[in-house]
Parts: structure tokens; sequence; C-alpha cells
């Protein structure tokens, strides 16, 4: 039969290794070749290429308009970011052309647009590219072949808006059977808006208990994704990563001097596109008996260029010592010491020592740890770096003639 002469048909990508496919941003040239292998000739009416891009969404909504009568609201919508055709192989002459037996590879190559949606794969909603060749031959059906490649648009944090520190204050009465039980206050900051996945975010806190009750502070990195079609919204949120801190008592007031939260490998802020957005929030409660709990949100960015280790470092850097100088955080110490290693802020032998914490975190909807998402977070005392001193160190001789500044 002449669909048995083809022994063999697919896409590749030129830069594909054994363990991994190649990954795309725009403006960037894919390239790759088609290969056909054939067992005896046969006559091919055309080789066609295409590669496509498209953002989709789709979820449907159950809804009543009465005792007796429901129906089922569905939304849709789709962008194509990327559409590309190309003829590999056309007959010069006639209807077809005959192929020898062997093997046989058609080259391709086309550039992608500037501007383009990072790979996502959600509940509602996906961003796929993918490459398909198809294989016209008379008489016989058409022969497909198909291949995913990934795309990720880079998110440089290194930007003044992404560096600039996050911070926020919020209160709530603590009430029990409308009566006053006092007032819980809580205050946290971040040095930056903008992480990498693999980063420690030092969350750093205050909490004023002046309540009779004790509170349970814990903070959260929560990924929120919002789905859009005809105007209507759905949303889905996901806990990334957590942590609890210690009860705190009647009256009694607690800092976070820098309450580490590691970020685990997750997908990049998606902002800018029509269908579906991808954000990221640093949230930071009070959990008060017997009254809604206190909630405070920052907002974040999930990057893929991470922190330059040169200028943007020095400025981040230096903010965790104003932190501490302009909440109060507690008084620098007397030998202060560098900031720890990447590789020294949450060591394998302190993930196995913690264990179970002490105070598990309540399971609401909000704030859950239950999916892939969980990740084990461990505390770390930050140190802000030694302030410059005011006086030299080195002062000079009484010998020197000091110079004049307009000499």
């Amino acid at each position: 039969m002449l669909f048995d002469k083809v022994k063999a048909f697919s896409v590749q990508l030129d830069g594909a290794t054994a363990g991994a496919e190649p990954v795309f941003s725009g403006g960037q040239a894919v390239a790759g070749r088609v290969l056909l292998e054939l067992a005896s000739a046969v006559r091919v009416g055309a080789l066609r290429l295409r590669a496509r891009g498209r953002a989709h969404v789709h979820w449907t909504e159950s809804r009543s308009a009465g005792s007796s009568t429901a129906y089922t609201q569905s939304y849709s919508e789709r962008v194509e970011v990327v559409s590309h055709r190309a003829t590999l192989l056309a007959p010069d002459t006639g209807e077809t052309t005959t192929l020898p037996p062997g093997r046989h590879e058609f080259l391709f190559s086309f550039q992608l647009p500037p501007n383009l949606v990072t790979s996502f794969e959600g509940k509602h909603g996906s961003v796929r590219y993918c490459i398909k060749a198809t294989l016209h031959r008379p008489w016989v059906p058409a022969r497909r072949a198909r291949k995913v490649f990934t795309v990720i648009e880079p998110v440089d944090i290194n930007t003044p808006a992404l560096l600039a520190p996050q911070a926020g204050a919020r209160e709530k009465v603590a009430r029990s059977w409308y009566c006053n039980r006092g007032l819980v206050s809580l205050s946290a900051k971040i040095d930056r808006k903008g992480y990498t996945p693999g980063e420690v975010i030092p969350v750093f806190a205050e909490i004023d208990n002046s309540s009779t009750r004790p509170v349970l502070p814990r903070a959260a990195v929560v990924q929120t994704q919002t789905f859009m079609a005809r105007g209507a919204r759905k949303q889905k949120r996901a806990v990334v990563a957590s942590l609890a801190g210690e009860p705190v008592g009647p009256g009694q007031r607690a800092l976070w001097q820098g309450r580490a939260l590691r970020i685990p490998p997750v997908g990049p802020s998606i902002l800018h596109c029509r269908v579906l957005h991808v954000d990221y929030a640093l949230k930071v409660c009070v959990d008060i008996p017997g009254t809604s709990k206190l909630l405070l949100e920052l907002p974040l960015v999930i990057g893929t260029i991470p922190l330059h280790p040169f200028g943007s470092r020095s400025s981040s850097v230096g903010s965790h010592a104003s932190f501490l100088l302009d909440w109060r955080l507690g008084a620098l110490p007397e030998r202060p010491e560098a900031p720890p290693e990447y590789s020294e802020v949450v060591a394998d032998a302190e993930v196995a020592a913690l264990g179970q914490s002490p105070f598990p975190l309540p399971q609401d909807p909000e704030m859950s740890l239950e999916g892939p998402f969980f990740a084990y977070i461990q505390e770390f005392r930050y140190r802000p770096p030694p302030l410059y001193s005011e006086e030299d160190p080195n002062p000079p001789s009484g010998a020197m003639r000091p110079r004049c500044m307009t000499c």
C-alpha cells in the first residue's frame, strides 16, 4: 500500500539535545527540519509547514433562572500570537513529484514576533506553541507530524519599578459576640517587588496584639490565574510557598526580622496577555479567634532574569539596613556580619531538623497548603550589612596640610 511506503515522518528543531528541547523568546529565529524516510518511491503533492502560537481560555458556569430552569453558560476566547505558513516541497510542473526511497530532509526557518506570551498550562486556559508539517499525496490521506516548542518571555526584575520596596499596614478590632476584645495591628515590608524562582524573600513584619486572645501570624506566596472571555472573569488561586510564625499572646508584640520565604520553581508572571494573566502576591495575615483574619497583601512579580550581582544588589542589600532602622525592628549587631551566601540560606540539614511545625497552619480556602506547589520553608536571621562609618578609620597625620577643595 502507498501509505506503508512512509517509514518515518517527523519534525525536529535545531538546538535540541537528548534530554531537553530548546526554549525560545520573542524575536528569535526558529530553525529545524522535516524528516521523511521512504521505503520506496512515493508521489508527493506537497509538503507544507505551519507554525502556530495560541492563547486559549474556556470554562462553563451553571446558572439558575428559577426553581425548575437551569442552564449552562459557556465562555471561550482565543488569541493568535504566532502564525507562519511555508511550503517546503511543491511540484515544479504537473500535480505531483516523485521522491526516491531513502531519507529526505527539508529545512525550515522563521522568526518569532518580538513580543510573545510565556507558554502556560492552567485549569481553564493555556498558551501553546507548535509546528505542524503536512504531507499531501494523491489518493492517500494526508500524513501529519507535530512538534511542540516552549516560549519563555524574559521578565527582568532589574528595573526601578520591580526593585522598589513594598510595604503596608492594616488593623482590625477583635470581636466576640458583639464585644470589643481589643485591636490587632499588622505592618509588613519586603525589600523589592521582583523576585525569581529559587530566591528567598526576607519578610519584615510587626504584629501588635492589644486584644485579650492570642493570635497567629503567617505568610504565603499566592499565585492567581485569571482567565478572561466575553467580559467575564474566572480566577484560580494556589499557595506556592508558606510559613507560620509563633503565636502572639494578649498584650504582646512580635517582630519578624527577615523571616525567609523561598520561592519554589514556578512559572513567571504573565501580565500582558488579553485573555489570561498569572499574578503573584505575598499575603501576610493574622488569625484572630472569633474574628475574620487580618490580611495584608503585597504585590510580587516573578521574573526570569535574576537580580544583578553588582549595581542592583548594592541598593537591595542596603535597603535591609534601612528596614531595621526605619521600622525599629531591632538594633544593629555590635559585630555585623556579611549577608550569607545563597547556598547557605536554606540548608538540607535544617529541613530535616525542623520536621513538622508545632503550630500547623489552619486549613482554609485562601491559604490552603494542599496541592503540588507545597514547599518546605526555613527561617533564618538575615543580619544587615555594617553601616559605613562616619569617621575616617585612617585620619591624615597632623603634618599633612589639608587640601583645599577649590584648588
